[in-house]
């Protein structure tokens, strides 16, 4: 089958299986037959059982296994358990990774249409100031920085230059080829894929862009960037200043490009909510996740919203491979 849809199920101790297993509810039949669930057959029927679901899913060997059914097909990872949650951290890295491994290699493949991982708790990871999108951008040999995460709805996506680092080592990351580089890389998806050219908004580094010191940020990498970006003939805006943009200017662009996570995503989520998806621009593939984290708390409790989860499918459905 062409364009499988490859589902991480993510982080074991999480809402995960719950949206899993009510978003499958809400899939056609064309759907269900694209999408292969990374995960553990025996850990995901616990999980069910446990949460009082019950759906038909098969265990399949490998994704060439081209079953055409409507039954939830899950590609073995292997975990040790001994509880359906509250699985041991240990065990859950090596299950995350060797998921995140496993959706990589595929994912190169021309029948994958994209990635889409459910919500994974950093530490996982293994290592400090990294999240999915650089560890993909990892597995794919890039070292330039130009791959972009990109947080996204109908209405407006948002982008940090920084992403998953400390607030105290952003001004030492900032350079003018990154900035020239994500920008790059948002227009020419907005191109291709939206079909539109995308008007692009540059947020300063600093408080009112540092007056526009001649030693701050804004006047040695940000303008310089901003100048070298219109050369191009990609349409831009700023450096303009954070604290008021999102107040109603935010409206006037597509895209507004921050200087490190927060500086948007906050404000973002401010006004959308949860009404957003994460987008990872420049890989080898396209790679979606819903917006929002593992939720631990709500475990076990039917009250996770699955409307990112079903948005990242769509969007996957619209604009993959």
């Amino acid at each position: 089958m062409k364009n499988k849809i490859l589902l991480i199920s993510g982080d074991p101790n999480s809402i995960n299986s719950e949206l899993i297993f009510k978003v499958w509810k809400k899939l056609n039949n064309s759907l269900k037959k694209r999408i292969y669930l990374i995960s553990n057959y025996a850990l995901l029927k616990a999980q069910f059982k446990n949460l009082k679901y019950s759906t038909n899913i098969i265990k399949l060997n490998n994704i060439n296994e081209d079953i055409k059914t409507n039954k939830l097909k899950v590609l073995n990872i292997d975990i040790k358990f001994q509880t359906p949650f509250n699985i041991k951290e240990k065990y859950a890295s090596n299950f995350v990774l060797n998921s995140l491994n496993k959706a990589h290699k595929l994912a190169l493949r021309n029948d994958v249409a994209g990635i889409i991982n459910c919500s994974i708790d950093k530490k996982l990871l293994k290592k400090k100031e990294i999240g999915v999108t650089e560890y993909l951008s990892s597995k794919c040999g890039l070292r330039d920085n130009s791959q972009v995460m990109l947080i996204s709805n109908n209405k407006l996506s948002v982008s940090p230059i920084t992403t998953h680092i400390d607030i105290k080592k952003i001004s030492k990351k900032i350079e003018t080829k990154f900035i020239i580089n994500k920008v790059k890389t948002i227009d020419l998806w907005f191109r291709k894929k939206i079909k539109r050219k995308p008007k692009i908004a540059i947020l300063g580094l600093n408080p009112h862009n540092a007056e526009f010191r001649k030693d701050s940020e804004e006047k040695k990498i940000i303008i310089p960037s901003i100048l070298q970006i219109k050369k191009l003939g990609i349409s831009v805006n700023g450096p303009l200043v954070a604290d008021t943009l999102f107040i109603n200017d935010y409206k006037q662009f597509d895209v507004i490009i921050g200087m490190y996570h927060d500086q948007v995503l906050a404000p973002f989520k401010a006004i959308f909510k949860f009404d957003a998806i994460n987008v990872t621009l420049g890989l080898k593939y396209l790679r979606v996740s819903p917006d929002h984290g593992t939720a631990v708390n709500l475990i076990g409790k039917n009250k996770a919203n699955i409307n990112s989860l079903l948005k990242c499918i769509s969007f996957i459905n619209k604009f993959g491979r």
